[in-house]
């Protein structure tokens, strides 16, 4: 009760859903209420600071920059994973970092078109947070989309479109080692990315200007080029 006084109800089911699984104890902790607390200010600030250049509908279709596209993959990709820990797994702690990411995600995003993409972002994140800390989504709601009501929304559908990637980013090695990332077409075949591999300042640097012995490419993931 204490809890509730000082920072609300939401803060408290926010931290107790975090902290843990529904099914192990809880580990108290001042500073993990306070960081819930902190969240939902943040959450709180972002849709007033939002709306305040005013009001539109969220994305619907049309070209995005590519941070734009990124942010809006990631978004569905969450709305995919929150959907399935609290519906399959009801694992709410999991479901809540990934909103978490998200939200620090959107803070980064400055990209020219990306209001549209906010919007959709920040009314989904608002359903999807609402089973967790009703109160404040209640009213982050009727902000967002004056006239609306919580009773009356549906759950974020996953949009498959946004989840299609034209590139993919392949992690590159140097005898067994870490040295850089490059970003290959999704469609790229075996020698094509051996070539960009090889190409890519990070690998000739390490390889020091030896030949290449073996380059192992392993789909999906990442190139190992062994010196």
């Amino acid at each position: 009760q204490t809890l509730i006084d000082q920072y609300g109800a939401d803060t408290a089911r926010l931290f107790m859903m975090f902290a843990a699984p529904p099914e192990q104890s809880l580990e108290w902790s001042d500073a993990g209420v306070e960081g819930a607390n902190r969240f939902l200010r943040r959450l709180w600030k972002a849709v007033h600071d939002h709306v305040e250049t005013g009001i539109l509908e969220p994305y619907s279709g049309g070209a995005l920059s590519p941070q734009t596209q990124d942010f809006r993959r990631q978004l569905h990709q969450t709305i995919a994973k929150v959907s399935d820990d609290i519906e399959r797994r009801k694992q709410f702690n999991t479901a809540i970092a990934a909103i978490m990411e998200l939200m620090n995600a959107m803070a980064k995003l400055e990209a020219s078109d990306a209001r549209p993409v906010k919007q959709e972002a920040l009314e989904a994140v608002t359903l999807m947070l609402a089973p967790i800390v009703p109160h404040i989504c209640r009213s982050l709601i009727k902000v967002l989309k004056p006239g609306a009501c919580l009773m009356g929304a549906t759950w974020p559908v996953v949009d498959d479109s946004a989840l299609a990637r034209d590139e993919i980013e392949l992690m590159l090695q140097v005898n067994g080692k870490l040295r850089g990332k490059i970003k290959v077409a999704v469609d790229a075949d075996k020698d094509s990315i051996e070539q960009a591999a090889l190409a890519s300042p990070e690998v000739q640097k390490f390889m020091e200007g030896k030949p290449a012995k073996k380059v192992v490419v392993v789909p999906g993931r990442l190139v190992n080029v062994v010196v």
